[in-house]
């Protein structure tokens, strides 16, 4: 079995409970919770399938991805706990995702003959526009746009890096797997250890 997919349905979970997560630190509603969610764990994958003229876009009729974000949202409903803690899941979480998205969106580009560039540019796209678009319907300002994070870069890496694995005859499912483990751990070290991006 491809590791791909199983990729993909953990990051839509993981990004889901993201943006449920994030919507209780609002204090939305459940609908509200299940909006954010939903533009968290769609909005990057659909900016990309418009990009590359996939349709339908990856999530129209996949029950599946539905129920995932569902149980998300209701999972979170029933997660309690205090801010601080609630703010360190979302990052954990929100790496996680980035990870698996990152890897998942290359992937997708591949199978509509983009080329390697610029299916890094549509892995880092699925990965980070939905955060982004989360965000934005939050009122917050965008981990995206955030002056040093390592962030869309952390994409980029670890993208980057898969199709050097490819390019040197790795595994498929093994760069895959490394691909997701490279950008959690530079997303994840860099916030530990405060590298920033230099500022314009």
């Amino acid at each position: 079995m491809n590791l791909i997919q199983p990729i993909m349905y953990t990051g839509i979970f993981v990004f889901a409970g993201t943006g449920a997560l994030k919507a209780r630190t609002h204090q939305m509603d459940i609908f509200g919770g299940a909006v954010i969610a939903f533009a968290t764990a769609y909005g990057g994958g659909t900016i990309r399938d418009v990009l590359i003229g996939a349709h339908p876009v990856n999530w129209i009729n996949d029950y599946l991805a539905l129920a995932l974000v569902i149980c998300a949202v209701i999972i979170v409903s029933f997660f309690k706990t205090n801010q601080i803690r609630f703010r360190k899941t979302i990052f954990f979480t929100d790496a996680i995702g980035l990870g698996m998205f990152t890897a998942a969106g290359i992937e997708r580009s591949f199978a509509y003959d983009i080329n390697d560039g610029y299916a890094v540019v549509m892995g880092v796209i699925t990965a980070t526009f939905g955060g982004l678009l989360a965000d934005i319907l939050c009122g917050e300002k965008p981990d995206l746009l955030k002056p040093g994070e390592l962030y869309a870069t952390a994409c980029a890496i670890g993208g980057v890096c898969y199709i050097l694995f490819q390019k040197a005859g790795m595994q498929h499912d093994i760069g895959l797997f490394l691909c997701v483990c490279i950008v959690v751990f530079i997303r994840i070290f860099s916030k530990r250890k405060k590298l920033r991006l230099p500022e314009m």
